[in-house]
């Protein structure tokens, strides 16, 4: 399990003076595709020596952040493995790659003032808060 997934966001938000992972993506050459994906929401992919990113087009605001976070943690952390998020299943995974990669996005989403500013709210207050799914909560270090 890699323990400085902190320092690696924190690095990507300096580097590009921001928190979007689309930004962040653009920023690292990162290709973005977005378009019917059936029961996938997006996957990540290392193709003839390029970065794609697979977002599923059904996806809400939130969700489609949510996915490329995670996405592009894997990009960033798992470069030459295609990994794919499956609904309802990738935040239960737990391997390795799909801990990382959901602890990458939570870092990159969730800013720890959010938590610290909050302090008696629940994991689950602090998901609505941020409008992201609870379980992203799981992978957030403080």
């Amino acid at each position: 399990m890699n323990k400085n997934i902190k320092r690696i966001v924190a690095y990507y938000k300096r580097k590009t003076g921001s928190e979007s992972p689309f930004e962040i993506a653009s920023y690292l050459n990162i290709l973005i595709q977005i378009g019917e994906l059936g029961d996938c929401e997006g996957c990540y992919m290392f193709l003839k020596n390029h970065r794609y990113i697979f977002l599923n087009s059904n996806l809400d605001d939130n969700e489609r952040s949510f996915v490329m976070a995670h996405e592009l943690g894997h990009a960033i952390m798992h470069r030459k493995e295609n990994c794919y998020f499956i609904k309802n299943k990738t935040l239960l995974l737990t391997s390795k790659n799909e801990i990382e990669a959901n602890t990458f996005a939570a870092e990159l989403l969730i800013p720890d003032s959010i938590i610290l500013e909050n302090p008696g709210m629940t994991k689950s207050q602090l998901a609505r808060l941020v409008g992201y799914d609870e379980k992203i909560m799981n992978f957030k270090k403080i």
